[in-house]
């Protein structure tokens, strides 16, 4: 197994992480929300998303994430995209892509803004740290934002596995994922899994993590 690292959207992985504040009056009360991407957010799709183009998102899924933000969530992608690594098409393509996902979240919703996105672009072979059902991208995600909300004109040190002592505390945290690599990655990492159809994607599960009667109180 290599501590291959995972990649961040625009930016080298250890740089400062610029946050916007929650809606409203929020203050981070630790809570992430890791998400992965396709049968989450978009739609999968057979040979995978090559384009923007091809971006086709799941109903709900920009309000499903405005929520998760308007209760205090951070939001932070974690998605394995192998094509970048295989060679299929590069980093560049995926950076449109995710740009194009950003995009069509606010549109549905003006709170629906990603905190952070981190994806590993190495193939199964490779056995790298980064790549889920292995827990890196969730690992160094929780890094980065705890390093941006205490510290942020500061890059950040991100260690992994064994290396990174006195973690903190994954309680009220979630990982929504549609495959058990997911779920595998969630129980490693130490948060709830909540594994979604991906039909349906985030909002078939949102009243999972947030009760109805609870929208408009933070």
């Amino acid at each position: 197994m290599k501590m291959l690292p995972p990649h961040r959207h625009r930016s080298s992985l250890e740089e400062p992480l610029r946050l916007s504040d929650l809606p409203g009056i929020i203050d981070w009360s630790g809570k992430i929300a890791y998400l992965d991407r396709d049968g989450v957010l978009n739609k999968w799709r057979e040979g995978y998303v090559n384009s923007p183009e091809e971006l086709e998102m799941l109903d709900g899924a920009g309000f499903a994430v405005g929520l998760l933000r308007r209760n205090g969530f951070r939001i932070c992608i974690v998605t394995n995209q192998s094509p970048v690594g295989r060679g299929l098409w590069g980093h560049d393509v995926l950076s449109q892509i995710h740009d194009s996902l950003q995009e069509q979240l606010l549109n549905e919703d003006k709170d629906a803004e990603i905190d952070l996105i981190l994806y590993s672009p190495y193939p199964p072979d490779q056995g790298a740290w980064a790549r889920k059902p292995r827990p890196g991208m969730l690992e160094a995600g929780r890094q980065l934002i705890e390093n941006s909300e205490f510290n942020s004109d500061q890059p950040t040190s991100i260690s992994y596995g064994k290396n990174w002592i006195n973690r903190p505390s994954e309680k009220g945290s979630i990982l929504v994922g549609d495959r058990e690599s997911d779920i595998l990655a969630a129980e490693t990492f130490g948060v709830k899994g909540i594994r979604c159809n991906p039909e349906t994607g985030i909002a078939g599960v949102i009243d999972m993590i947030i009760s109805p009667e609870l929208e408009g109180q933070n």
